[in-house]
């Protein structure tokens, strides 16, 4: 078989005529799109809060963002923090309430890699529902094979990392917190 310039060029030029038309599609999808979910994100995000400081209807973003304020009416009824921390899978986002009386009031996992049907169940009323106590200035820690006393949070059968992910971004939370309140 003989190998000229017109049988490699047109197939080079046809290929390269599909990249560019899909490229360009993908920049258009990715400009018509991007608004909204960047709305969506900031929906789910507000929606988040409401969740982990219920009673709060209205939320400041302080500091650029670093954390948020909760208020009722004109009331200061809490905190909000978003901290990540390391899990089995990677990063793991959580999102963590406490009132102004250094309770905390919610945690929702924003973000995770985990595994499913073991880290992922982080996710679930049972394991979250420990994190609502009184946030100890030391912070949370993880205990296994016992029943939690305060302060302390039980670890997942065959999660203790992704349990130990989560406890230390809600401690980042409680740290920030206690800066935060110390500062106010």
């Amino acid at each position: 078989m003989k190998l000229d310039a017109k049988s490699i060029l047109k197939p080079t030029a046809v290929l390269f005529i599909i990249c560019v038309v899909v490229s360009a599609a993908l920049a258009g999808t990715n400009m018509l799109t991007a608004n909204r979910i960047a709305q969506q994100e900031a929906q789910n995000a507000e929606g988040s809060r409401m969740i982990v400081l219920p009673t709060a209807d209205s939320f400041e973003s302080q500091e650029d963002g670093a954390y948020y304020t909760g208020l009722s009416g004109s009331e200061l009824v809490g905190y909000v923090f978003e901290t990540e921390a390391s899990g089995y899978g990677g990063k793991v986002g959580v999102m963590t309430g406490i009132d102004t009386e250094g309770n905390i009031t919610g945690v929702v996992i924003l973000s995770h890699n985990e595994t499913p049907g073991l880290g992922a169940n982080a996710q679930k009323p049972d394991f979250l529902n420990q994190y609502l106590q009184p946030a100890p200035e030391g912070g949370l820690s993880v205990i296994k094979y016992q029943a939690p006393a305060e302060g302390q949070i039980e670890a997942m059968t065959g999660a203790t990392i992704t349990s130990t992910a989560v406890t230390n971004a809600v401690n980042q939370a409680i740290e920030q917190y206690y800066s935060v309140k110390g500062g106010a």
